[in-house]
């Protein structure tokens, strides 16, 4: 018994003599404040919690490997992938976006899948969904966006009304708005579901030659979901459907993978396709077409870990579209500009100063730079000066660095509105059109049954956008609200 109870001690190290009895004043008390193990205790737990991010704030985590399959080496000199069956270690969130943490995991959502390379050359974040695409192309929207996702500030409820509100208004939404209304919005749990980049990123070889790029990651498990009925079952039943079978899955040695694809394209290839279709290859509503331009298959990615504490690195893990290594670059994807500071300020506010310090954020590869102090430096740099001495000569400063000359930039500063002149209707009108008559059916009673939570002129303004993507899917969703109406 004595041996237990050394083996606990206060954080500083320090044996706890008992852990069942306050130090108090006679056996009725009062408490004394002298019992520093009960007030540590106390204050701890005050602070167990760090604030729960603003999107993606329900997650699951593994970690696991990449390994490469193919060669792409023309396309990028990134390290990780030099050769065929070179690997790296990887971490792994997946997770849904609206809701908080202790929301369900089958709520209708699209799913975070957000990726970390530990790469000898630091640490590449890609930072995606479930989705190829999103509802906004331009950062600017996205407060506004989520804040419509969240509670009204009045009721503190989730509003359709303030959902279709936005969406109506802003047509660019209506490609990811299918995808999210279809049988995907709703998948059988984490294994089941592709990833991707969505984002369009670049790739630099060592010529200094740029493609652009989309990654995916197909899941070799194949593609399940669940129907409208049993998510909203399961989310009574079980809310934790989706973090439990990730977790038994891989406890019980059964590694999901994924085959990681990516999809190429050159600058004369863009300019010719952008001049063809009228569409923008960095707008982040819309998709290549696979017709245009295949897959390329890359690597395998394997989940074959899971945390041994979820808080440490899971709910900790910090990651950022802007972390990306040499070999890759970014594109001007105003979205993904938006990203690349929101991610990393998100981080610095939620977990710290230092998260980068702590073990699923660290690199896994050398780092030395001139950052000190602040809450929890743990890995502070010693002795080592906390400045960079001014140099001279040397190369010759040019582009992004890391051999990437940089894009040329065209136009005038300014803002743009581009929504009279942009198609917001032919992508989500194909995607409407390859569904199955059973995905249809889905598709507009999935809709209808939010939409119709929504006012009549809000209804109007949306189904408008349906009719102009196909007559079939607006009469389709503007039906079925009218059954709803007359069985309520």
């Amino acid at each position: 018994m004595k041996a237990d109870m050394t083996d606990l001690t206060t954080a500083s190290g320090i044996p706890v003599p008992d852990n069942q009895n306050s130090i108090t004043a006679g056996p009725r008390g009062p408490v004394l404040l002298q019992d520093f193990h009960l007030i540590e205790k106390l204050q701890h737990f005050n602070r167990e919690r760090i604030p729960e991010r603003v999107v993606h704030a329900k997650g699951s985590g593994a970690y696991g490997t990449f390994t490469v399959t193919h060669d792409i080496t023309r396309y990028t000199k990134a390290k990780l992938f030099g050769a065929v069956g070179k690997q790296t270690g990887t971490f792994l969130r997946f997770s849904t976006v609206g809701g908080e943490k202790g929301s369900a995991d089958t709520e209708r959502d699209p799913r975070g899948f957000a990726v970390r390379f530990y790469t000898e050359e630091g640490n590449w974040d890609l930072v995606g969904n479930n989705t190829p695409t999103f509802f906004l192309k331009d950062g600017i929207k996205f407060p506004d966006f989520i804040h419509t996702q969240k509670r009204d500030p009045q009721t503190n409820l989730k509003s359709a009304q303030m959902m279709w509100d936005f969406w109506s208004k802003a047509p660019e939404s209506l490609h990811q708005v299918t995808i999210l209304f279809s049988d995907r919005g709703t998948p059988d749990g984490y294994r089941h579901m592709d990833g991707f980049g969505s984002h369009t990123y670049s790739l630099v070889n060592e010529q200094g030659e740029r493609v652009w790029v989309k990654w995916h990651f197909k899941t070799l498990q194949g593609i399940r979901n669940l129907s409208a009925a049993e998510a909203v079952r399961l989310a009574g039943a079980d809310p934790d459907y989706a973090q439990r079978d990730l977790f038994n899955a891989i406890a019980g040695g059964d590694y999901p993978c994924w085959s990681v694809e990516i999809q190429v394209m050159d600058d004369e290839q863009r300019v010719a396709w952008e001049a063809k279709t009228g569409w923008d290859a960095f707008d982040l509503t819309k998709v290549w077409p696979q017709g245009d331009f295949p897959r390329i298959p890359v690597g395998i990615l394997e989940l074959n870990r899971n945390p041994d504490n979820y808080h440490l690195d899971v709910e900790q893990a910090a990651l950022s579209p802007s972390n990306i290594v040499p070999g890759m670059g970014y594109s001007p994807d105003k979205m993904l500009q938006a990203r690349l500071f929101a991610y990393h300020d998100a981080q610095l506010y939620r977990v710290g100063t230092n998260h980068q310090h702590l073990p699923v954020n660290r690199p896994r590869c050398p780092f030395h730079n001139q950052q000190r102090d602040g809450a929890m430096a743990i890995a502070n740099g010693g002795a080592a000066a906390n400045y960079d001495p001014v140099r001279t000569g040397g190369p010759a400063a040019g582009g992004f660095g890391h051999g990437d000359a940089g894009w040329q930039l065209e136009g005038t500063a300014g803002r743009y509105d581009t929504r009279a002149t942009d198609d917001h209707y032919t992508q989500a009108g194909n995607l409407f059109r390859l569904l199955s008559e059973e995905g249809k059916r889905n598709l507009v009673e999935n809709i209808a049954g939010a939409l119709s939570q929504a006012d009549a002129s809000t209804q109007d303004r949306q189904i408008a956008h349906f009719l102009r993507a196909d007559p079939a899917y607006g009469h389709g969703v503007a039906e079925a609200i009218h059954r709803l109406g007359n069985n309520s």
